[in-house]
């Protein structure tokens, strides 16, 4: 379990450094770009999406077996904070990147930055959860 701790740490903790980054510098910025915003946003999912997903996947994964191993208040409240960021992700930051694919839209934007703050949030939780659930 020593090392599936150690690996659900530095996913955790990488997600909270990129979520942080994401939230106070990079979404913001969106209504910056000039060009073509479309390609921009296209673009932007597509390379995020290869940094994010395997460090959720690891995240959810070890996540859930430090769970089984020991189904603590403190391992069930992670996996209950992952399966919030995760559903945050498929049901809202998703279709708002979608509606920017097509182009800028000041209605996106602002509830993508708005309502990401959830997902920063349980992210900074999952990473003291994290550091909390490493070997003694």
């Amino acid at each position: 379990m020593e090392t599936i701790a150690i690996a659900h740490a530095v996913a955790t903790l990488a997600m909270f450094g990129l979520i942080w980054f994401v939230q106070v510098v990079h979404y913001p910025l969106f209504s910056s770009v000039d060009g073509d915003f479309a390609v921009y946003a296209k673009l932007h999912s597509r390379r995020t999406s290869r940094v994010v997903g395997p460090l959720m996947i690891v995240e959810a994964v070890t996540a859930t077996a430090l769970m089984a191993d020991d189904p603590s208040w403190v391992s069930v409240t992670g996996v209950a904070l992952v399966a919030v960021a995760w559903a945050s992700t498929a049901f809202v930051q998703v279709p708002c990147h979608r509606r920017l694919s097509q182009g800028f839209d000041t209605a996106a934007h602002r509830q993508l930055v708005r309502s990401n703050w959830l997902r920063t949030i349980t992210s900074s939780v999952r990473a003291g959860i994290a550091v909390a659930l490493l070997p003694e």
